[in-house]
């Protein structure tokens, strides 16, 4: 069974960073692209980055490229988004997601950035 499970979302200033964690189980993350998403209230859900099967290679949004980094560790079977020098516009409940079969999604993890 498929599932995936955010965690590392809070407050935090602008300027300020953050790591979520988005843990993997029913499947190794490294056989799949794995991808990072946000929604912010009133708005449409939005790719903010993706890492490859295999090789791992990256992309971002132009939005947050030079500012977040996705990884993953394969032995832990989870992915992570860093995320440095946030900006008020980056609030956004952040969700992983798999196409494995059909496209799986975490519950979700609020990330608030706010002085």
């Amino acid at each position: 069974q498929v599932q995936l499970v955010e965690s590392g979302g809070g407050l935090v200033q602008p300027g300020g960073s953050l790591r979520l964690s988005c843990a993997a189980s029913g499947f190794t993350i490294s056989s799949y692209a794995m991808s990072w998403w946000r929604q912010a209230p009133g708005t449409e859900r939005e790719l903010v980055a993706g890492i490859s099967r295999y090789g791992g290679m990256t992309s971002y949004a132009d939005s947050v490229k030079g500012r977040f980094t996705i990884s993953r560790d394969s032995a832990k079977n989870t992915v992570y988004l860093q995320m440095n020098s946030l900006k008020p516009e980056d609030t956004a409940v952040y969700s992983c997601s798999v196409n494995y079969g059909k496209r799986y999604w975490g519950q979700g993890t609020q990330v608030t950035v706010s002085s």
